[in-house]
């Protein structure tokens, strides 16, 4: 059997163990052991594996994952995304459709405190959705736009996506971080924009909320969002300027919103104690499943899958950017059945020589896109992570009803991505300010 046949039997195998639910770390390290006892022997397969496990929990650069991870949960449960809504609920809830509009906003900054998509759904799932319906919202409506806010959680920095892509391919942390800011924004109008069509055409699926004084708009103002633009700045801007490395700037940033919350006394024992163990559980998740992938990695590079579908792609007669819609297509399909994080370690080993090596793109640009591509996969089904935690909030509006109203905002993530590759420069643009 040759090394290429060997690997596509893998890969099979893989989807396989899936289907039989299998946990999907022990999947990817099961098949990539089995792999490399084949083509290689089973004496160098052992030391594979454990070299590789070794690695990847004694990694310096993979310490930055608990730090960033940490900093979404202390904001989680220090109230933060509350007081983001209120502000947003405050300025833009008189508007038709006000309500999902403010909560867009609200998490395009509380994502800026956190780098977990899940996180910041299921925030604001519990603060908005209840506000929405008080007003008669329409529940799709209501539940989709929540589903999709959450996945902003991810795009715009910190990212945890964006740290396991950048530790995948070598590329820098804090140049994927920055290079996420702008398309973040975009997206973030796009889904505005969405809303705003959908309630413009049926006045009745958004009813504006009531007026707020001008008082009550200052007074909403300082909570939560002087705090969230002071420590996104510190860590961030630290990043952006060549202050600290991307490991300092998640300690930079757990530490700001830790002293931020007890400062304002909003961070009680109990939150603090959870922050840490759902940080623990979180982050071992992440480490099992990036050690699972470098061996699978390492069995897909043996059997030459990425040469050979490397070579295919150059040789056909299509410009490149009809070859990364292709590419794109893929990763929507493969989204909809496979976990966010595991689909980018699956799959990097593979399309990565492709896009950058082959049809020549920028790799920090990829980056961005793999990430729009992760958050159409946490919003369609049948996997749809954030739909179902909309659901776990919102146990009285059916599954089928929430993925109705996702299909505006799978749209606006088609043009975000359309966009970019339009556009590349709305990607690479402040990278390229860095030092």
């Amino acid at each position: 059997m040759s090394p290429f046949l060997a690997g596509l039997i893998g890969i099979i195998a893989f989807f396989v163990l899936l289907v039989l639910r299998m946990p999907i770390a022990v999947a990817m390290a099961l098949v990539g052991f089995l792999g490399c006892c084949y083509l290689i022997s089973p004496q160098a397969a052992l030391r594979v594996v454990a070299k590789d496990i070794f690695s990847t929990f004694s990694s310096y650069s993979l310490s930055v994952i608990p730090m960033f991870v940490w900093m979404g949960f202390l904001a989680y449960y220090s109230g933060i995304g509350a007081k983001l809504f209120a502000f947003a609920y405050k300025l833009l809830g008189r508007f038709p459709g006000g309500l999902a509009i403010a909560c867009e906003a609200a998490c395009a900054v509380f994502g800026a405190v956190c780098g977990s998509n899940t996180a910041t759904a299921a925030t604001m799932g519990a603060i908005a959705i209840p506000e929405m319906k008080k007003f008669n919202y329409d529940h799709s409506l209501a539940t989709a736009s929540v589903a999709a806010g959450g996945a902003l959680g991810v795009l715009i920095p910190p990212s945890v996506i964006f740290v396991v892509y950048g530790i995948a391919t070598e590329q820098s942390i804090g140049k994927l971080f920055i290079a996420g800011i702008l398309p973040g924004i975009l997206l973030t109008f796009l889904y505005m924009a969405a809303i705003w069509l959908i309630t413009w055409r049926n006045p009745a699926l958004g009813p504006p909320g009531p007026r707020a004084s001008a008082k009550e708009m200052l007074s909403s103002l300082r909570g939560g969002l002087p705090e969230v633009l002071v420590v996104f700045s510190l860590s961030i801007g630290g990043l952006f300027a060549g202050w600290f490395t991307p490991t300092e700037a998640g300690a930079v940033g757990a530490a700001g919103v830790l002293v931020v919350s007890l400062v304002g006394r909003h961070l009680t024992w109990q939150g603090f104690q959870c922050s840490l163990l759902d940080t623990t559980r979180t982050t071992a998740m992440i480490m099992f499943l990036v050690a699972g992938a470098t061996i699978f990695g390492r069995f897909i590079a043996v059997s030459r899958i990425p040469f050979e579908l490397a070579t295919w792609a150059g040789s056909l007669p299509l410009p490149p950017y009809i070859v990364m819609a292709l590419v794109l297509f893929i990763y929507l399909v493969l989204g909809c059945f496979v976990d966010a994080l595991a689909l980018i370690l699956l799959t990097i080993p593979i399309f990565y020589p492709v896009v950058v090596d082959t049809l020549g793109y920028d790799p920090i640009w990829f980056g961005v896109i793999i990430v729009l591509v992760v958050a159409m996969g946490v919003i369609t089904p049948p996997v749809g992570m954030n739909v179902y935690i909309i659901k776990g909030i919102s146990p009285d509006v059916p599954l089928e009803v929430i993925f109705r109203g996702i299909w505006p905002f799978l749209i606006a993530i088609i043009v975000c991505c359309a966009l970019l590759i339009a556009f590349p420069q709305i990607a690479i643009f402040l990278p390229s300010l860095m030092p």
